[in-house]
């Protein structure tokens, strides 16, 4: 398992996350075959928030960590908080009890890392620094972040904010590259250009904030898993080509696609399958050549100018 610096301290963390959002489907059992396989595989980073299954995905990852004896330094838990049912809030007052909840739930002391999940319009980042303030002086959180954030939202809060800002989630993948190619359609007039994304990949570079990339092998807004999906016809037969050279599956490919750019980002892996978690695993084995990091780039439409 290859593993990633995050922030100032170089918290050293496996480059890919298993992604906790679906496990309160689970029984406990299963949950724990889960993490042994996760464990087995290198990947040491788990991320929650605190509406994955009403809670329960934070309890039974609690419950389950407990009972397998796994050693609280061993692993980064990271969860994140603010979303509520039909808006957002980054409140203090909130985001506390939100956390303290958390803790609660996934049977720790503290947090790795806590993000805002998305972005709040009605931030008051002054209040944020507040609670960050509490929160890393009463050591329940270590380290800090946020999701789906642009460049500006993030410089906002950090005028306020003493702690560094170490992750940013963002959706990203190979039907998801608007990250890279936004940057690469500079100078060129288009209107499915988006501005706002436009130099956000530089900028946390620049910035020493991670990607985690979420919902990697997704397509459009949640329709779908695009491998073997008849709708990517060309996309799916050049994963299977490159899948067959490297002998591994077409979905290590596709995350190997993304572990391949420079930017060192993580990706969050969803599935609460261990057989398919063991496949995706395989993508730390190999290195895709720059030819081919473009080829699965342009395979589906996306240009070079």
């Amino acid at each position: 398992m290859k593993t990633v610096y995050l922030g100032p301290e170089r918290l050293e963390a496996s480059q890919l996350i298993l992604g906790c959002m679906r496990i309160s489907e689970k029984s406990l059992s299963h949950v724990e075959k889960l993490l042994q396989t996760s464990l087995d595989q290198g990947i040491n980073f788990f991320d929650h928030a605190d509406i994955y299954g009403q809670g329960e995905s934070e309890s039974l990852f609690g419950q389950a960590i407990k009972q397998m004896k796994v050693p609280r330094e061993s692993i980064v838990i990271q969860s994140k908080g603010g979303i509520r049912e039909g808006f957002y809030d980054f409140s203090k007052e909130h985001l506390k009890a939100t956390i303290e909840k958390s803790l609660q739930r996934l049977q720790v002391d503290y947090l790795d890392y806590f993000l805002l999940h998305r972005p709040d319009a009605l931030v008051e980042p002054e209040e944020v620094a507040e609670l960050f303030d509490e929160l890393y002086n009463e050591g329940k959180v270590r380290h800090f972040g946020v999701s789906n954030q642009n460049q500006n939202q993030i410089e906002l809060l950090k005028k306020y904010v003493k702690q560094p800002l170490e992750v940013n989630q963002l959706q990203y993948g190979v039907q998801h590259s608007q990250l890279v190619s936004t940057g690469m359609l500079t100078n060129y007039a288009s209107p499915s250009l988006d501005n706002q994304a436009g130099g956000l990949l530089d900028y946390l570079r620049l910035s020493d904030i991670t990607v985690q990339a979420w919902s990697p092998l997704q397509y459009g807004y949640f329709e779908g898993v695009f491998l073997n999906d008849e709708k990517f016809p060309k996309l799916n037969a050049l994963l299977s080509k490159l899948a067959l050279k490297y002998n591994v599956t077409p979905s290590a490919i596709a995350i190997a696609w993304i572990s391949r750019h420079p930017a060192k980002m993580q990706t969050i892996l969803g599935s609460t399958s261990p057989e398919r978690l063991i496949e995706m695993a395989t993508s730390q084995q190999i290195e895709l050549t720059r030819e081919e990091w473009y080829a699965v780039y342009q395979v589906d439409g996306q240009v070079l100018l």
